[in-house]
């Protein structure tokens, strides 16, 4: 087992442990290599902003403070694209520009092997994005829809009809190749669904939403599904 993939593994039975903690024997017996390797393991993590507490004495140990973050996991070439090439081909999707800044930050702490080979495969993989809408107009949605606030939008109808609304963002959905902000419209007292690049200008308004549910959108598209932070 690579020294990287040790740290990561070790960082996992540790946070498993919970507040047991394990003592540096049983860690060692379990990767395999000498009580000082895995002291000088622990001490890697701890300098990589893993929060590592031990334990002295009889039945001591160490452990991962509860509810703190792990270090980062280090990722294979493939993945690294993978992660690039999805951002990459939506570039119109709501936060994208963070997804980007994060996907950076990873790419910055990868191994220099691993970030050669991840450039090269990059570069075999061609990406034709749609045109995305004015970062002004997605950054008033996107603020608007995290922090639950109404955006005041001007938005041009596809009969060509443009109108000043108040609305309630609820929901981003993409279906057909499009994003739509879904919301309550103050202007129509309904649920509606915008196109987002037909929205011309965006602002968030002081307002806070009123606690409409995306269970009043309704059934979502075909094959739409929220994203989650797991396996579909």
């Amino acid at each position: 087992m690579k020294r990287a993939e040790r740290l990561h593994a070790l960082s996992e039975m540790l946070r498993r442990s919970g507040t047991r903690g394990c003592s540096a024997e049983r860690l060692a017996s379990e990767f395999g290599v000498s009580v000082r390797t895995v002291k000088r393991d622990l001490t890697a993590l701890e300098n990589s902003g893993a929060p590592v507490w031990s334990r002295p004495g009889p039945g001591g140990g160490y452990g991962l403070a509860a509810r703190a973050s792990l270090p980062p996991v280090s990722l294979s070439p493939a993945q690294a694209v993978a992660l690039m090439a999805a951002v990459s081909a939506a570039s119109d999707a709501p936060y994208a520009d963070l997804a980007s800044a994060g996907i950076q930050k990873i790419l910055d702490v990868l191994d220099p092997r691993t970030r050669a080979r991840a450039d090269e495969l990059a570069g075999r993989v061609w990406v034709n994005a749609l045109p995305a809408s004015p970062r002004t107009v997605r950054s008033a949605l996107e603020e608007a829809m995290a922090e639950q606030r109404v955006v005041r939008i001007r938005y041009t109808a596809a009969d060509g009809t443009t109108t000043s609304r108040d609305v309630e963002p609820v929901l981003f959905a993409s279906t057909n190749g499009r994003w739509y902000l879904v919301g309550w419209c103050r202007l129509r007292d309904a649920m509606r669904w915008f196109t987002v690049a037909r929205i011309e200008r965006a602002s968030v308004t002081k307002a806070a939403c009123t606690g409409h549910t995306v269970e009043e959108v309704g059934e979502p598209p075909v094959n739409a599904r929220p994203v989650h932070g797991r396996g579909a």
